[in-house]
């Protein structure tokens, strides 16, 4: 049995949800000169996901720190300048892209991986290496096709070829066109100082906790490794030299360990009030959500309409730093932003969603809210108010 290092402090819940915030950029002033690569960089991973329902889960992260940054500037920041590649982190992400190396140990992995879900036909892996060398960068379809069918699963083989490629690490994908990956080599796409895999695993997984450990702020061993979706074990291995520091947490019921830069001052600042993406790095990891907002979250998109409790794409709303309520969003024609469904956590929370819901319309080029159905009828009347208020106070 492990025996675990005495704890160096000890932190209340409060402390500890504080601590969380600021590091993942919602307390304290925004870093606007940064923007959105800053953003990138101090997180570590950005996740991806196919459903855009106010925008994309890796446009509404940087919105949520920096406020109406504009959609193609986000795109812009992660893909030029070779600033970022796309890889499998907690999923698939988009990642700082000086963190190539640090990745060579989950590269290897899958070179050694025995099973593969596809089969990949003979000569396709080296037809893909050529194509992509005289003529990439190039989408699976200009490829030559991504699937042989039109289920979602049914890949060609020149799809199975460029995505084993992707992630043995010959090939990156450099940017997203239409939602398609734009592929290419790995040689033109990587900065040559970073590409390399020269880094053991030891190493690679010793950077990747601290980072989880430092994008976190305080977390349990179970929080770190779900960052990067490490292996309880790789944390375990690593942990003790990977500069973080063993923490007491009031109401944890496991052992946590924090970034001591976090613990040296004290998380002060403004709060951000904001709509979330479900996949957004705050609160994608479901039980740590739970166990420092009291906040239970689920994912509804692809639950039947009938069971759904709270909508296809709830999106918490952060205030105060608490999570107050959720919206379930949609778009209309003419600038019309829908709250279909809004949950409240009581009548103290009207405002803050109010704020979030214009400051989000804004964003998205909508001039009104409509607000359908809330959770409490009676606080619907109030709502309504509230968004006009706001508003109207956002066009003075």
């Amino acid at each position: 049995m492990t025996t675990l290092p005495r704890p160096t402090a000890a932190l209340s819940a409060d402390e500890a949800r504080r601590i969380a915030l600021r590091a993942q950029g919602f307390l304290g002033a925004p870093d606007r000169r940064s923007g959105v690569r800053g953003v990138l960089r101090h997180l570590g991973a950005v996740q991806l996901d196919t459903i855009s329902v106010l925008a994309r889960s890796h446009e509404l992260i940087p919105y949520a720190r920096l406020g109406a940054v504009g959609r193609k500037t986000v795109d812009a920041a992660y893909w030029t300048d070779t600033h970022a590649f796309e890889y499998w982190s907690h999923a698939a992400c988009i990642l700082p892209v000086e963190e190539w190396p640090h990745f060579a140990f989950r590269r290897r992995a899958y070179r050694d991986r025995p099973h593969w879900g596809h089969e990949l036909p003979e000569g396709a892996y080296d037809q893909v290496i050529k194509q992509l060398r005289t003529e990439g960068p190039l989408t699976a379809t200009e490829l030559g096709g991504a699937k042989k069918t039109s289920e979602w699963w049914d890949w060609s083989g020149t799809k199975v070829a460029v995505e084993r490629a992707l992630m043995y690490g010959e090939v990156v994908c450099v940017q997203r066109r239409g939602w398609k990956r734009v592929y290419d080599l790995a040689e033109r796409a990587v900065p040559g100082t970073l590409l390399h895999d020269d880094m053991d695993d030891t190493e690679c997984l010793r950077r990747l906790v601290r980072l989880a450990g430092q994008s976190l702020g305080v977390g349990t061993r179970a929080d770190i490794a779900d960052y990067h979706r490490l292996k309880g074990e790789q944390v375990d291995a690593v942990i003790a030299d990977s500069g973080l520091v063993p923490v007491d947490v009031e109401g944890w019921s496991k052992p946590a360990w924090a970034d001591p830069s976090a613990l040296a001052t004290p998380p002060r600042g403004r709060h951000r009030t904001t709509l979330l993406s479900p996949f957004d790095s705050l609160i994608w990891d479901r039980a740590r959500t739970e166990r420092i907002f009291g906040f239970t979250h689920r994912l509804e998109a692809y639950v039947p309409k009938p069971k759904r409790v709270y909508g296809y794409y709830a999106m918490p709303v952060l205030a105060g730093g608490r999570l107050v309520g959720r919206v379930d969003p949609a778009r209309e024609t003419g600038g019309v932003l829908v709250a279909r469904q809004v949950t409240l956590d009581g009548p103290k929370a009207l405002p803050a969603v109010a704020e979030a819901l214009v400051e989000a319309a804004s964003w998205v080029n909508c001039t009104t809210v409509r607000v359908e159905r809330v959770d409490a009828p009676e606080l619907r009347e109030p709502l309504v108010r509230e968004v006009t208020r706001a508003l109207t106070a956002a066009l003075r």
